[in-house]
């Protein structure tokens, strides 16, 4: 499927065949192409928690408001960062760079984000937002659905996936083979409405 015709299609879909399995392969290529994803600095701050096990998938669930794509979906995804990625050995980020670009970006990184936890918060968001959609718009094409998700109660799935203190969660992505056709758009905005030229009037 061509990358437009992806992205018109792609829908949040609710309800998914819960026998269906992706292989190994298709699981893989998904997540290396999230992994091609932009992130600030390269520091490739997103982690990905792909939740196969049954049981916590039940409690995650329960701690969703049982929506069922916690536990229906083929590839079922937990999308965290890493707030200090950038401060964790930063010159794997740019190690195949020239050395005056390593000269020039390390320093760099550690003076934009070293004692500013709001910037450090604010990049995990944009990180892992834009992975995200990379993930969907590649599983669109795959011929798989998705869903993002923000619904549940992100203390407990902490909890439950044993998130360190110094990652948090963003959101869940859940992908895979969708049974029932989503609602027609409920409403766009108009172009105009949403775009502005130049600045607020």
């Amino acid at each position: 499927m061509k990358t437009l015709e992806a992205i018109r299609s792609r829908r949040s879909v609710k309800h998914y065949d819960a026998d269906h399995e992706m292989t190994e392969a298709e699981i893989n290529e998904l997540l290396s192409l999230a992994m091609l994803s932009p992130t600030a600095y390269n520091q490739q701050n997103w982690r990905f928690i792909t939740v196969t096990d049954k049981e916590l998938r039940k409690q995650i669930r329960q701690a969703a408001w049982d929506q069922s794509q916690v536990t229906d979906t083929s590839l079922f995804i937990i999308m965290c960062a890493d707030l200090k990625a950038w401060d964790k050995r930063p010159e794997r980020y740019w190690a195949n760079a020239p050395q005056e670009v390593q000269d020039f970006m390390l320093p760099a990184i550690d003076a934009y984000y070293r004692d500013k936890e709001q910037v450090q918060r604010d990049e995990a968001m944009r990180s892992c937002g834009i992975a995200a959609q990379t993930l969907m718009l590649a599983a669109k094409s795959l011929g798989y659905d998705s869903c993002p998700m923000d619904g549940f109660d992100f203390d407990k799935v902490a909890e439950l996936i044993h998130l360190p203190d110094d990652h948090v969660i963003t959101m869940f992505v859940a992908i895979g083979k969708g049974t029932k056709q989503p609602w027609l758009r409920p409403g766009q905005l108009k172009l105009e409405e949403v775009v502005i030229q130049n600045r607020f009037s």
